[in-house]
């Protein structure tokens, strides 16, 4: 079935473009010699574990249960990080868990030996370090460097930390940072440089054997400079005998999905607005989030073209707007629309607010045909509550 045909609202995989983001990716690590892994924060659809594991070396996980979709669906290395552990989870986290990174020594301290116990002591334990090197501008909120930031051990607290704790200190084999959203290298190569500056001696360290880059890096963006990437991955690799990590998100599936959504209605208040099957509020959250403008296909800013249009929704949140767009051609009930780049953020962070359905997850192949993953009904809402 062509996408256009499809139930709305839909989610729909592209599967060609994904192929080619993940061709991108491999194109790195064989290049570097670095580990490229899935942040499944930014997208779980496990169903194409399968593909995207023919081309990265695994998954890394926020939480328990990401991490156990990883070792289930990934079945490759499985990381995770999160800035606390839950004690009654640890333990399982130990056991499926290839490295488990902690965000402070009092963390360390805490769970470091049970980690150690787990797999044969086989697991390899990571500090996640804060070169306090900001490059996102002002948007703090979103910056793991910015003042007062509860992400990452700074140098002052690494040096109280060892003063106070040394031995915790003895379990850890790698350091993890994570500073980027959405940038491209040459934010990478300047906040490289700040933990080097910081935490020089450490990484020269005999017992530290990886260095994981986080996330955040738009290596599968038409502008980013792949090369430069390599070049820094083989001079860090070079320096410090250490195996490098990246665990983007984002990259791995950029542009290679859509939302596509069905006009309900249209209201006359000013400005004429279309009443859409799909909403901002429970189905691309970062719209009101972030802000974010979603690119719809064939639109244009509001004012563009000849006919601009406010696209909402179905729920009764009157700031559910999704924003203001123009066509060159008129909008009318039953029209579809497209929503694009809707791969990423959206499958992992939408909600039933209002008792709104969850969009169906759709897969197209590389000829256009769609199959469908998982369609959603009411005990999806129902069971989450009870």
């Amino acid at each position: 079935m062509n996408f256009l045909k499809i139930p709305t609202p839909a989610y729909v995989i592209d599967e060609k473009k994904l192929k080619q983001n993940l061709e991108i990716l491999a194109y790195v690590q064989s290049r570097a010699g670095c580990k490229i892994l899935l942040a499944q924060k930014c997208f779980s659809g496990f169903a194409e574990y399968p593909l995207i594991g023919q081309y990265l070396s695994g998954t890394t996980a926020s939480g328990l249960y990401e991490a156990r979709l990883g070792y289930e669906e990934m079945k490759k290395e499985n990381h995770i990080f999160s800035p606390a552990y839950r004690e009654e989870e640890i333990k399982e986290i130990a056991e499926i868990c290839d490295h488990i990174i902690f965000n402070s020594f009092s963390q360390l301290v805490r769970f470091g030996e049970t980690v150690c116990s787990k797999q044969g002591g086989s697991a390899g334990i990571g500090l996640r370090l804060n070169p306090q090197c900001s490059t996102q501008g002002d948007h703090a909120i979103y910056d793991p460097c910015a003042i007062g930031s509860r992400l990452g051990v700074t140098r002052a607290n690494f040096d109280k930390g060892m003063l106070t704790t040394p031995k915790a200190f003895e379990m850890v084999s790698g350091l993890h940072m994570h500073t980027l959203c959405e940038q491209n290298v040459d934010d990478l190569i300047k906040t490289v440089e700040a933990l080097e500056d910081k935490f020089g001696d450490i990484l020269n360290s005999e017992q530290i054997k990886w260095l994981n880059l986080g996330g955040g890096h738009h290596i599968t963006r038409s502008d980013y400079d792949v090369e430069a990437l390599i070049k820094l991955i083989l001079r860090l690799k070079e320096k410090y005998s250490l195996e490098i990590y990246l665990e983007p998100g984002e990259a791995v599936a950029l542009n290679a999905g859509y939302l596509v959504t069905k006009v309900m209605d249209m209201v006359e208040n000013d400005i004429t607005t279309l009443i859409l099957d799909a909403s901002a509020a429970c189905h691309m959250p970062d719209v009101l989030e972030m802000p974010y403008r979603p690119p719809l296909r064939n639109s244009g800013e509001a004012g563009e073209k000849k006919y601009t249009y406010r696209l909402s929704s179905l729920t009764c949140l009157a700031g559910d707007i999704i924003g203001d767009y123009s066509f060159d051609h008129e909008i009318r009930s039953g029209d579809r629309l497209v929503f694009e780049d809707m791969a990423i953020y959206s499958m992992v962070k939408n909600n039933t607010f209002n008792g709104i359905g969850l969009p169906s997850i759709y897969a197209m192949d590389e000829a256009g045909e769609c199959r469908l993953i998982k369609k959603f009904g009411y005990e999806d809402f129902k069971m989450r509550l009870s």
